[in-house]
């Protein structure tokens, strides 16, 4: 089972985050730190995977990394993955994205996080694999930015809200409520 999919730059920044198993935000930052040390001080000749940091979970886990121009991917894994399936996944997203941003840099994840995280949730959901093909990613992915665009995006929403709520005339709702009868009982009590 993956418990943290990390994405950071060479400096240590955090790009994408995606832990699978609750940590409060003091813990993540310190998982990060700790999980870019360990990965950022290995030779480029050595295996990619290596055990786990003592914060996310020591020998049971393992750290499976590939390091792209100025961008680390590292996914944390209980013993139960497979290294060189895990390889092989962060491949598909590191493409997937390739395609969907068309070269894919650190700004892409910086300014379109909602988009990495989408297409991360197709591939990975709860910490189970979900979806290998990349041809079927980038499907999903296109059918999700046609809704978006359909629908005018999240930035269109606080002006089509504002639309609605002026469209509903309150004033007129209210005096068009017909209030029930008192009883007479109730009509004949003097205060």
């Amino acid at each position: 089972m993956i418990k943290a999919v990390l994405v950071f730059n060479n400096h240590g920044k955090p790009r994408l985050t995606k832990f699978y198993h609750y940590y409060n935000e003091e813990m993540q930052q310190k998982i990060i730190k700790e999980t870019f040390q360990l990965v950022s001080k290995r030779e480029d000749n050595v295996c990619n995977f290596l055990e786990g940091g003592t914060l996310i979970g020591g020998s049971d886990y393992k750290l499976i990394y590939r390091h792209y121009a100025t961008l680390y991917f590292v996914f944390c894994v209980d013993s139960s993955e497979s290294e060189l399936g895990i390889l092989d996944l962060i491949q598909v997203l590191v493409e997937t994205l390739d395609k969907c941003f068309e070269n894919v840099c650190e700004l892409d994840l910086v300014f379109h996080v909602n988009k990495v995280h989408y297409i991360l949730n197709e591939i990975v959901m709860g910490g189970m694999v979900l979806e290998t093909s990349m041809t079927e990613i980038i499907t999903r992915t296109e059918e999700q930015n046609r809704l978006e665009k359909q629908e005018g995006g999240f930035a269109a929403a606080p002006a089509r809200a504002v639309s609605v709520v002026k469209n509903i005339n309150i004033t007129q709702q209210i005096k068009d409520i017909k209030l029930p009868d008192l009883p007479a009982a109730i009509k004949d009590l003097k205060f």
